[in-house]
């Protein structure tokens, strides 16, 4: 077996002729004749004494040594892909790409509006966006799975490096389909009656820390979701009631379909952050954040009121 048997350039070959289905077609993407392809697959299997590729008529199919080594040499071409990113980056300041996470009680109009303007300014920037829940949202950032979390609520993390700026006031409200019981309420409702009936709730998006808890009014009767969208459905569907963002009902809410309810003691309003790493000092998180920080990116014509 010779010392360099194995290069990125075969595996970036052996790539291509997979998600092409062919060593035509994985020629011409990377601007080579097929008997080029042929003859750098022939040498790698020559050199590590293997066969990759076994013929089916005219399709070519991976062995299953094929298969392994594609699978751990799609891990170095991305190492490698993302090491020119980090090179670039440290040169030039700007990033090549920029993660979010939402938390998902917000409105997402606000950020996207802002990312618009971004991806218009600096087309060549990669922007990534997750949702997460409440202490799911900060340890995305604290374990540097993303670049800045956008409406973080209180409490924040000690001593980890994160630098925080106010975000919003948001609005949310305990929501339930008209067709529910508890839509037949009129005027407050106790939390002792709540109790009676299935609360809809978001799981915590924590993977290693412990998960932080939205207030409880149901002890036994819960419904868990795995995101805001599921949850609005869930509720619109009259699974049960829970906390949802006033925005993001509001075409329930004038149709009919749901009703927001008045509880004893809940406090609608709450304020959010926007956070990320002191360390991070990137030009494109700079100017994300100020376009999400400016009056243009919240919505001028948002009200709340029922």
């Amino acid at each position: 077996m010779g010392a360099n048997s194995l290069t990125l350039e075969s595996l970036e070959i052996i790539d291509a002729i997979v998600r092409r289905g062919s060593f035509a077609a994985a020629a011409k993407e990377l601007g080579k004749v097929p008997s080029a392809l042929s003859y750098t697959i022939g040498k790698l299997e020559e050199r590590l004494e293997i066969t990759l590729f076994s013929r089916h008529g005219r399709k070519s199919v991976l062995t299953p040594a094929g298969k392994m080594l594609l699978t751990e040499g799609r891990k170095l071409l991305s190492a490698r892909s993302h090491l020119e990113q980090e090179v670039r980056r440290v040169a030039t300041g700007w990033e090549t790409r920029i993660r979010i996470a939402l938390e998902a009680i917000q409105d997402c109009t606000p950020l996207l509006r802002a990312i618009k303007q971004f991806t218009d300014e600096h087309p060549a920037i990669e922007v990534h966006l997750n949702e997460e829940v409440m202490g799911g949202t900060w340890e995305s950032l604290s374990q540097d799975r993303v670049d800045l979390i956008v409406g973080a609520t209180h409490p924040i993390p000690q001593s980890q490096g994160i630098r925080t700026e106010p975000y919003k006031r948001n609005q949310a409200v305990i929501a339930v389909a008209a067709s529910h019981p508890l839509g037949q309420f009129w005027g407050k409702v106790s939390r002792g009656e709540l109790s009676k009936h299935r609360q809809v709730i978001i799981h915590d998006s924590s993977i290693i820390e412990v998960p932080r808890s939205s207030e409880m009014y149901s002890e036994n009767r819960r419904f868990y979701v795995g995101n805001m969208a599921q949850k609005i459905q869930a509720q619109r569907l009259g699974i049960g009631f829970g906390t949802l963002p006033y925005e993001a009902i509001k075409p329930y809410l004038a149709s009919g379909e749901m009703k927001i309810l008045e509880v004893e003691g809940a406090n609608n309003a709450f304020d959010s952050l926007i956070a990320w790493k002191v360390a991070n000092q990137g030009k494109g998180l700079k100017r994300l954040r100020e376009l999400l920080l400016s009056p243009e990116a919240s919505d001028p014509q948002a009200s709340f009121s029922y």
